[in-house]
């Protein structure tokens, strides 16, 4: 089992930053992938930002640029900086965290983020 536990969400105005996090524990497998998604009202859940557990990174284009994920390993914490956030941002966030053996897919449940214009 691996429980994951978002933080940070919360009301800003268009341009300012935001930072999110996501507490891991659990059997986390040493290759993995762990991501944010968003799902904003009436929309489909999509990919926003993935990081794999060798460094690597990927980032939806309507992010690039402006959102960053990081991990700490010592505090067990996936963030994702959002910087000169847009109305269009608004949703909630989930973080997401896979095996590279595709064994375990978990998810958790979410943070919103609203942005005003």
């Amino acid at each position: 089992q691996v429980q994951l536990v978002e933080s940070g969400g919360g009301l800003v105005q268009a341009g300012e930053s935001l930072r999110l996090s996501c507490a891991f524990s659990g059997s986390i497998f040493s290759g993995n992938i762990m991501g944010w998604y968003r799902q904003a009202p009436g929309k489909q859940r999509e990919l926003v930002a993935t990081r794999t557990s060798g460094g690597s990174t990927n980032y939806a284009d309507s992010v690039r640029g402006r959102f960053t994920i990081s991990k700490d390993n010592a505090k067990n914490t996936v963030y994702l900086q959002m910087n000169s956030l847009k109305p269009e941002d608004t949703a909630v966030y989930y973080c997401r965290y896979i095996n590279t053996r595709a064994t375990q897919d978990y998810w958790g449940k979410g943070t919103l983020v609203t942005v005003s214009s």
